[in-house]
């Protein structure tokens, strides 16, 4: 992989799902969201400086697990690389059900619960075949899928923003929580669209001139990640009215039909199927490559260190996408919406602690060099907090589920170690 391969892998696994149903999550909040934007974004360019660094120091795969063993040895390594996993697998499932929102803003026959964990199922399922094809097909797939996702968001930006007055920031807090409130939670709503940062340091050792190109690949894909997202939820949020956003299940199809009418509704809703199709090919790899990278450590089972003719770790793709399927099949009783929110929160939580465990990496290896920089210091400790703040706004019941994750692995560490 190259740098528009490895930065496609980071713009197309930030830009997925989130950008397209996000904004039913976020519409209670109205426009009072942008607060936790602003947090989010700013939280996401200090995350993105510390993978920078520590990819250009470390070019090893596995990205922020690999980091956190490093700077604290074997047993924060597997913690590290058993929570980012969770995250991956439940980024899949929620990148399903999205990909069955889309679906039903097409054929609306298909807006049942059982059609749509169906249709989230074959998706799910297809998207792991296609990755069994190996790593090199995967990103270029990914650059060719991002190039298409990217243009439809564009035309919604220009030509939304033109539509917009003043009455459709009115309620600004429809909500009526305090802002610190309104804050914590929607920047932890936020996160998830910004998730995926990281994603150019996992297959490092399938990246050309890695020390280079990945620093490059995060900085380039989180900037302009950050800046499309931003800009194209706040359109919508001001596009569709509140209320029905809230219940949308494709509310970019909602917005596009508003400005030109029921067939714009319907491409967009075929554009937000690709964009899925995009960010699933790309978490579907990463999903494979964090036990590989963690089993070529020696910390996870050595089966999962297996790899086929294309270089592919089968066993790792299939588990993680088996995971993911309990997941969709477990929550898939109440609204799409719903699903959508409690694997988005489930997968952000996961994500947060390797995300602050590797800004603690990154303040501890720099500080034991001879002369430490005292603005990568700086970049380092404001990270971690970012982190542990974000992962504290996801709330009491994904720190609970993430929790009871986290200990259902130690098992298999003492196993693997004796």
């Amino acid at each position: 992989m190259g740098i528009w391969s490895a930065s496609a892998l980071v713009v197309g696994n930030m830009i997925g799902s989130g950008v397209f149903l996000l904004p039913a999550s976020l519409a209670p909040y109205g426009q009072a969201s942008l607060y936790g934007w602003a947090l989010s974004a700013s939280g996401a360019l200090l995350l993105a400086g510390v993978f920078a660094y520590l990819s250009r120091r470390h070019p090893v795969a596995g990205g922020p697990y690999a980091y956190a063993r490093i700077a604290f040895g074997d047993l924060t390594g597997f913690i590290m690389a058993w929570s980012y996993w969770i995250s991956v697998w439940c980024a899949v499932a929620a990148i399903a059900v999205a990909f069955a929102g889309s679906v039903a803003a097409i054929f609306p026959a298909l807006a049942t619960p059982a059609h749509e964990a169906a249709c989230a199922l074959i998706v799910l399922w297809l998207g792991t075949a296609f990755n069994i094809a190996g790593v090199r097909t995967a990103g270029i797939a990914q650059l060719v899928i991002t190039i298409l996702k990217l243009l439809p968001l564009f035309v919604v930006i220009v030509v939304g923003a033109s539509k917009l007055d003043a009455q459709s920031f009115t309620p600004f807090n429809p909500s009526g929580q305090s802002w610190l409130s309104v804050t914590t939670v929607t920047a932890a709503l936020a996160l998830w669209a910004l998730q995926g940062m990281e994603c150019a340091t996992i297959p490092a050792e399938h990246v050309d001139n890695a020390e280079k190109t990945i620093p490059r690949a995060t900085l380039l894909g989180v900037a302009l990640a950050a800046a499309v997202t931003i800009a194209a939820c706040t359109v919508v949020l001001g596009l569709v009215p509140l209320d029905r956003l809230t219940m949308s299940t494709a509310p970019f199809a909602d917005a596009a039909s508003r400005l030109w009418g029921q067939g714009a509704g319907t491409a967009m809703a075929v554009a937000m199927a690709v964009s899925c199709l995009g960010a699933l090919n790309g978490w579907i790899l990463v999903q494979g490559q964090v036990p590989y990278a963690a089993a070529c450590d020696g910390l996870f089972p050595a089966y999962f260190a297996r790899v086929d003719a294309n270089g592919t770790p089968r066993i790792g793709l299939v588990v993680g996408s088996v995971l993911a399927t309990l997941l969709v099949v477990a929550n898939f009783t109440g609204s799409l919406v719903a699903v959508f929110t409690a694997s988005i929160l489930l997968a952000t939580a996961a994500a947060l602690l390797p995300y602050a465990f590797s800004a603690a990496a990154m303040l501890r290896l720099e500080s034991r060099l001879e002369r430490p920089s005292g603005w990568r210091l700086a970049v380092a400790a404001l990270a971690f907090v970012y982190g542990l703040w974000a992962l504290v706004g996801t709330g009491a019941e994904a720190l609970i589920w993430g929790a009871g994750l986290l200990l259902a692995g130690m098992p298999f560490h003492f196993l693997r170690r004796h």
